[in-house]
């Protein structure tokens, strides 16, 4: 039982809340790269993404003495996250903070994609025949994760150019 909730619904509310964080923060980079805040999506995306965060770490395979790469991808998500919110919220994006939050929030963004294909190789069938080994390691896997962190290197780039909110006064 995990807050609960027995292994397998704590499981399946975990992935719901990570493919939330996905959803929502697919959007948010597309509003990134065409300069619209989105704060209600924005929230969500934060909200969703640091609860994929927090409640990765109490999947039992997770619950050890030892630190694992799931611990370090979740400990630098949560720290990625926690310098976005203070950009967005504390500073307001002023100056710098601009492109601290675009690059922090969407490096987030990166790192639930990255375990999304881990887990997609290792769970679906048709994917895991083709990159056997746990964590998987062969060349179709590598080719995946090579694209999407191009991809989300190029976007990241495009979006600290073009998103230039209007300020908001409080």
């Amino acid at each position: 039982m995990i807050l609960g909730m027995s292994l397998a619904t704590f499981t399946m509310v975990h992935v719901i809340i990570s493919l939330i964080g996905i959803a929502s923060g697919i959007i948010v980079m597309f509003g990134l790269l065409g300069s619209n805040r989105m704060p209600g999506m924005t929230a969500i995306f934060l909200l969703s993404t640091i609860l994929t965060s927090a409640t990765g770490f109490l999947i039992p395979p997770l619950l050890t003495e030892k630190l694992l790469p799931s611990h370090m991808v979740g400990i630098l998500s949560l720290v990625l996250l926690a310098i976005a919110c203070i950009a967005l919220y504390a500073m307001k994006l002023s100056g710098a903070w601009r492109w601290i939050y675009v690059v922090t929030a969407m490096a987030s963004l990166y790192l639930n994609v990255f375990v999304l294909v881990i887990q997609s190789f290792l769970k679906i069938p048709a994917l895991h025949a083709l990159a056997p080994s746990v964590p998987p390691s062969e060349p179709p896997f590598a080719v995946i994760q090579g694209i999407v962190l191009v991809f989300f290197i190029i976007v990241i780039i495009g979006a600290v150019r073009r998103f230039r909110p209007t300020p908001t006064f409080a």
